[in-house]
């Protein structure tokens, strides 16, 4: 038997909607200037009334609404395991970035891909025209959204994010690929 999670309300803790909506802190930064550093820090048990009350009032409606809209945006963005490993077959201009730590790229990385380092972000970002495909990569698909929502906001449009990561490209394309879990 499946629960069905109960609707996000004004009355949610943020707890719940990172749950339901992963990337809400990232929707809300980037909308709201709210949960991105500490001076606008939330807590995980604090309403989603509770963080608008103490910002200034915020329209709680109008904040669930944009972290609903920033979801849908999130989830077009991502490519599964099996589109990618089609597009990398008819298009050599993919660029895959992988944004792990070093010590994990250099222990096992998609062939092809380079590691994320300032030399690259600024060979990426000096393109200007962002014509060639940007792939982020990262170990299970939680973090390549925010680098994703870093170079968008650096006006990169063709950007995507590999859906689960090396995790699932290992799973579902090459097993091969030695998978592992961060302690």
């Amino acid at each position: 038997m499946t629960s069905i999670a109960a609707p996000i309300t004004p009355q949610s803790t943020l707890g719940a909607v990172l749950e339901v909506y992963p990337g809400a802190q990232r929707a809300l930064f980037r909308r709201f200037h709210v949960g991105g550093c500490s001076s606008c820090a939330f807590q995980p048990t604090e309403t989603i009334q509770q963080l608008c009350d103490r910002n200034g009032g915020l329209n709680p409606q109008e904040v669930l609404d944009h972290v609903r809209t920033s979801h849908e945006q999130d989830a077009k963005i991502l490519i599964s395991p099996a589109e990618l490993a089609e597009w990398l077959q008819r298009d050599a201009s993919v660029r895959l970035v992988d944004i792990r730590s070093r010590e994990e790229f250099e222990a096992v990385n998609l062939k092809g891909s380079v590691l994320l380092s300032q030399n690259t972000m600024r060979e990426i970002l000096s393109e200007g025209t962002n014509s060639r495909p940007l792939v982020l990569i990262d170990h299970q698909g939680a973090q390549a959204l925010d680098a994703a929502a870093y170079f968008q906001g650096h006006g990169l449009q063709n950007v995507r994010c590999l859906r689960g990561g090396l995790d699932a490209w290992a799973s579902e394309i090459d097993p091969k690929i030695p998978r592992y879990k961060l302690d």
